[in-house]
């Protein structure tokens, strides 16, 4: 990953502003949009083969597998388990190894949103530890821990019947992360950094047990293991590492994928060198119209340039959406649309805490 500068700003003007405040203007014009094309709900159309077009709501697991034979190894191995009825430890190994899947392993929710629930696990009991505390009426992905350190979100686009895609965003996703000086704590660490101490609570929460710690100078202590921005994840623009090749492996990819045409594909890789020209990478999750173009959350990009990212991203879903329903696809209705959102809503509270 590319080191980021020191004294660059780790917390952009986009991230101060409380959510519900920073997306009115996003509200607005999605309602003009709808009135444009006729439709508010059009988004879910956008992605023909999956749930509400993977606006929300939508099973992780459908996704993953919606990549054909053929592009299977540039994704993470993965399989989804029914918690009902909970299984024993010792049945739990052998699911996974029947599976092709070997501990440690990532956990997480079918339905999910902003790595709420994600959890790595060790063995077979730290599984079964996991699964007790989740609801029993969710399934389950288990899915290949990839060891790869790098991250990153590359947003793709392709309307129906074009022969190649475009490559709309690109952005390096950076862990949160302390890293140790010898004398201070590991709640002194998070306290005195910028980035971490702004989601501090999440933070001594996952790592109760470990605070009193003092990492050794020059230590980097990973705060969590997702990198999303509800945990203080940094996302830093990328789009300049896009090339050509790159977007002709995922041309090859998507190329598998009937019905896919717009969303975001989250992967970890070895090296920016060798995701440039299409290697050493994993694909670890498959979003899509609910994604956004991560980039705009740069702490460098002004609030001015995040939303123009945010406005043509979301002219560019309806357009990619009226497409599909050209083609044939029919959007959800809005009490449709809504019924998805409950299903989610209603989940992740009782998803347990990711690490």
């Amino acid at each position: 990953m590319p080191v980021v500068p020191a004294g660059a700003p780790t917390i952009g003007w986009a991230e101060r502003i409380p959510p519900l405040l920073f997306y009115i203007p996003l509200v607005v014009q999605w309602f003009a949009l709808g009135i444009r094309y006729r439709s508010l709900s059009l988004p879910t159309a956008a992605n023909p083969s999956i749930e509400a077009g993977g606006l929300l709501g939508e099973s992780k697991i459908a996704c993953m597998e919606l990549i054909g034979p053929a592009a299977r190894r540039w994704a993470a191995r993965s399989m989804v388990l029914d918690n009902r009825p909970s299984p024993t430890a010792s049945g739990l190994e052998l699911l996974a190894s029947g599976a092709g899947l070997s501990f440690p392993l990532v956990a997480k929710p079918d339905i999910g949103w902003r790595g709420i629930g994600v959890r790595l696990v060790q063995d077979a009991a730290d599984l079964h530890a996991y699964l007790q505390g989740f609801p029993a009426e969710a399934r389950v992905i288990l899915q290949e821990h990839v060891p790869h350190a790098g991250e990153a979100g590359i947003f793709y686009v392709r309307k129906p019947g074009e022969r190649h895609g475009r490559i709309f965003s690109m952005t390096f996703r950076y862990y949160p992360h302390v890293v140790g000086d010898g004398r201070s704590s590991l709640r002194e660490l998070i306290a005195d950094d910028p980035r971490a101490s702004w989601k501090a609570g999440l933070h001594r929460e996952a790592l109760a047990a470990r605070l009193d710690e003092v990492p050794t100078a020059g230590e980097t202590v990973r705060l969590s293991l997702v990198g999303s921005s509800r945990v203080g994840g940094l996302y830093k623009d990328a789009c300049g590492h896009v090339t050509a090749t790159l977007t002709a492996r995922f041309d090859e990819i998507a190329d598998t994928m009937p019905g896919f045409h717009f969303g975001r594909f989250d992967v970890r890789f070895a090296s920016v060198e060798r995701l440039a020209v299409g290697e050493d990478f994993r694909i670890i999750e498959v979003n899509g119209a609910g994604a956004e173009a991560i980039h705009m959350w740069d702490p460098e990009f002004r609030l001015g340039d995040a939303y123009a990212t945010l406005f043509h991203q979301q002219s560019l879903m309806f357009e990619v959406a009226d497409a599909c329903r050209a083609a044939g696809a029919t959007p959800l209705t809005a009490w449709e649309l809504v019924r998805y959102q409950r299903r989610q809503q209603g989940l992740l509270p009782l998803y347990p805490a990711s690490n």
